[in-house]
């Protein structure tokens, strides 16, 4: 079958995005395809390499990947000053091409790295977890956190290509595949609900990773997320729906120090909170409140809130890069497949959304 083609336009130009299984095994082609033949330095973590390297032979160009620790933790800067070593020592130059094969925080440090080394390496995403696959590959927001909080030290860069395939995420365990569909909950309540319907209606297949059903899933989240962005690349007005649920959830990442929460997990936690205020203000009806509870619920545990602190998360959240001129942007869902920004929520609402999710 055919994968699913899907191009970005953007400031510097375009890029294609591919989902279709097999694909990994045929990344050597791709990239000679779409004129990105030239030296090559893969950045990947241990994991990911020890079940994916073997596919990956053909693009290392005769060098040993560079792999950085696993885990949210290693979305550092110490981590990108580790990359620039490494791309002296590979006497990387402007036509080299960076290739990131992991999960977002090897996409996000190696597409941070990428754009800074020599003022910008061409980068390709090749994502390995759902999460990566349906949200942050896509779109070239690239970036490490910092201990106040996720996401404070970034750019915006471009991936020259990205190539999703649904094959490899059959390793993944169960909790990171899982954390990965919150971000496809998320593009179901703020642009479609006939993708939420089917997510709701197809879980026990997308749990059990059918292909079938999982690869048309995540080229509709790609297509979505690749509308958006071509709309605002950088973030100024409409992006912002794609951050729905990510206000509250960088705030328990904060403040648990990245240990505790997958990033999707977190999310999860967001969303129910954001849903949950918008329907205090009488803007999202309890039937779809009810409804967007009730898959998260079925989608299994989620790590335990009543330990933590709402004053500690309200300072997270002040710190937050979607405040502007000190103004906190925060997207309510008004209805499944329907979103907007409001700029006037109160300390008073925020408290509440975070009691409603168990903090104290």
């Amino acid at each position: 079958m055919a994968p699913t083609h899907i191009d970005v336009t953007h400031a510097a130009g375009r890029y294609s995005v591919l989902v279709g299984s097999g694909l990994l095994g045929r990344l050597d082609t791709l990239l000679a395809e779409h004129r990105l033949v030239s030296d090559t330095v893969v950045v990947s973590c241990p994991p990911v390499w020890r079940a994916h390297g073997p596919a990956l032979g053909p693009v290392l160009g005769g060098h040993p990947p560079l792999l950085i620790p696993d885990g949210e933790r290693a979305k550092a800067l110490a981590t990108v000053a580790k990359l620039y070593e490494g791309f002296v020592a590979r006497k990387a130059e402007r036509s080299t091409v960076v290739i990131a094969v992991g999960g977002g925080v090897v996409g996000d440090a190696a597409g941070f790295a990428a754009a800074t080394y020599l003022r910008g390496l061409r980068v390709v995403q090749v994502p390995t977890t759902l999460l990566a696959q349906v949200d942050s590959a896509i779109g070239g927001k690239t970036g490490v956190n910092l201990a106040a909080g996720k996401n404070l030290v970034g750019a915006f860069h471009a991936p020259s290509l990205v190539v999703c395939d649904p094959a490899v995420l059959s390793p993944l365990p169960r909790r990171e595949f899982r954390a990965g569909l919150y971000e496809a909950i998320k593009y179901g309540v703020i642009a479609s609900r006939s993708l939420f319907d089917h997510l709701t209606g197809s879980l026990t297949a997308i749990v059990a990773r059918d292909e079938a059903v999982l690869t048309p899933l995540i080229g509709e989240c790609c297509r979505i997320k690749a509308e958006v962005v071509m709309a605002d690349e950088h973030e100024h007005g409409q992006r912002r729906i794609l951050n729905f649920g990510h206000t509250v959830g960088h705030a328990l990442e904060a403040i648990t120090k990245y240990r505790r929460f997958r990033h999707g997990e977190a999310v999860g936690f967001g969303m129910l909170a954001a849903a949950t205020l918008s329907h205090t203000r009488g803007e999202f009806p309890a039937a779809d409140l009810e409804a967007l509870r009730d898959v998260i619920t079925h989608m299994g545990p989620l790590p335990a809130t009543t330990d933590l602190k709402v004053s500690e998360a309200l300072d997270a959240i002040l710190l937050d890069k979607k405040v502007a001129a000190g103004t906190l942007h925060f997207v309510l869902p008004t209805q499944i497949g329907a979103t907007r920004i409001a700029t006037d929520i109160t300390r008073k609402e925020l408290t509440a959304a975070l009691r409603s999710i168990g903090l104290r």
